[in-house]
């Protein structure tokens, strides 16, 4: 079990029209070049045609996986649009086991699915289990029930890849200094 004094999980916060999904990308590129196991999934937005929403796809950071996670509910739809089935597919890939030891976890956001009690809160939780570090994102409308999912135990970062990356090297020299405390997968 994971103890208090070795839980590393942190969240960028950021508001609307921000582009947290390329900030991700960047932050894990830097991740990768240095040689960072990776695990865990980022989210890309293919460019909407006129009157319909972009198509989101969850991009498996272990196997480059691609998991649509959208559904196109035409173009006069104002409801959520998110396809529970894509995220089940990964949630179940994951439980599987994420490969090689993974030395951090990225996970796109903590959002509404997960404030309501699902999308990928098994993949969190999981992770928490086997010590690996998490970081995520999570805008306004959903830090509450963030705040409650993790305890308040959670690092609330800037959007500053200085910032970020600074907190994801700290985390991982962390985990290479301890042996992992159960294995995921």
């Amino acid at each position: 079990m994971t103890t208090i004094s070795n839980l590393r999980l942190a969240a960028v916060s950021y508001t609307a029209g921000f582009r947290i999904d390329d900030f991700l990308d960047r932050v894990a590129d830097v991740l990768r070049a240095e040689g960072v196991r990776l695990a865990g999934a980022l989210q890309e937005n293919s460019p909407g045609t006129a009157g319909r929403c972009s198509a989101m796809t969850l991009v498996d950071l272990g196997s480059r996986r691609r998991f649509t996670i959208s559904q196109d509910l035409g173009a006069q739809a104002e409801g959520c649009r998110l396809d529970a089935r894509g995220i089940a597919e990964f949630v179940a890939l994951f439980d599987r086991g994420p490969g090689e030891a993974a030395e951090l976890m990225m996970l796109n956001r903590f959002g509404r699915a997960e404030a309501e009690g699902g999308g990928l809160r098994p993949v969190f939780a999981r992770a928490l289990e086997g010590g690996i570090p998490i970081l995520t994102a999570v805008r306004a409308p959903y830090a509450e029930a963030w705040a409650q999912f993790h305890g308040r135990l959670a690092s609330d970062l800037p959007a500053s890849e200085d910032r970020v990356l600074a907190w994801c090297r700290d985390s991982v020299r962390m985990t290479r200094a301890t042996p992992p405390l159960s294995p995921v997968g």
